[in-house]
């Protein structure tokens, strides 16, 4: 199928696809046009410049210096028009892979259960998502966004705030039933705590009684490197473990964890965000997926 090509835009195509297939028949399949269709529209181009800008030969193609330049502002100005459609029709329907990087457990806990309305939402977005406890590079390119915890270090990267986490101490039914509840902190120093091993060497537990922080020294016999781990020990009934409250909600809930001591629990929380490389560049997809979080997990914590 033919068509006529008679706006600039469209001439600098034909010109730019000739010089790059090397003939006017190989630029004309390329471009659904006869070979004599692109041979008028070279002409016409230097009818109207008034110079030659391509000698051509029965074997070959040969840009004159004036050809040169006009390849050259060619493939500048037709890079600039497709570039700024892309960004307008990003904006309208935000499209490409976007790369987020979360934690094990909250990332399958909180975010990847909203993965599925917010591709519903943008469905030409690609979620590119990576679970580990390992901080990747942002500002290197190794993800658009990332989820973290605690105080953020100085950096140039925009970091919005998600939430914030606290602390639970929870244990089994079947253990309670076994070795009883604690009803004081101090009760805790005969049973079997569950900690994390990255912890500093004598593991403390804060607590607050009347108005007063204090940090209580446990033991137990497993550390954990993760919060996961000592949930399913918890839930195993190995002992108690103080981890997020993110992790045992739903076990809670469900009656698989009885959460203890909480009239001593200090209320220590860590704040959560997306951090991500803001300014005006910032690509519209991942502005929704931030402000999709935002209002999302933000807006959970509300209701």
């Amino acid at each position: 199928m033919t068509r006529e090509m008679t706006d600039r835009s469209g001439e600098m195509e034909a010109f730019v696809a000739a010089v790059r297939e090397g003939s006017f028949s190989s630029a004309g399949r390329v471009l659904d046009l006869t070979p004599s269709a692109v041979s008028r529209i070279v002409s016409r181009i230097e009818a109207r410049l008034g110079v030659r800008l391509i000698v051509r030969t029965t074997r070959s193609m040969i840009l004159t210096p004036e050809g040169e330049a006009y390849h050259l502002a060619a493939q500048r100005i037709l890079a600039d028009m497709a570039e700024t459609e892309e960004a307008i029709a990003e904006q309208a329907a935000p499209r490409g892979r976007l790369r987020v990087s979360a934690a094990l457990a909250h990332g399958r806990l909180s975010i990847v259960p909203l993965l599925e309305e917010f591709v519903q939402l943008y469905p030409h977005i690609l979620v590119d998502i990576s679970l580990g406890d390992t901080l990747v590079d942002i500002a290197g390119g190794r993800a658009d966004i990332a989820i973290r915890f605690g105080p953020l270090p100085d950096s140039l990267l925009t970091a919005r705030k998600l939430g914030e986490n606290g602390r639970t101490i929870v244990a089994s039914p079947d253990y309670l039933a076994r070795m009883g509840a604690p009803d004081v902190p101090e009760d805790l120093l005969a049973h079997n705590c569950l900690n994390f091993n990255f912890r500093r060497a004598e593991p403390v537990w804060p607590f607050r009684r009347d108005g007063r922080d204090y940090a209580l020294g446990v033991k137990g016999n497993i550390e954990a490197n993760n919060g996961e781990t000592l949930v399913q020990l918890a839930r195993q009934g190995v002992g108690i473990a103080r981890v997020g409250s993110f992790h045992v909600v739903e076990d809670i809930a469900a009656g698989r964890l009885v959460a203890l001591l909480e009239a001593f629990n200090p209320g220590d929380r860590e704040d959560i965000h997306a951090v991500f490389v803001g300014g005006a560049n910032t690509p519209t997809r991942v502005r929704v997926f931030v402000d999709f979080l935002v209002e999302r997990l933000n807006g959970a914590r509300r209701g």
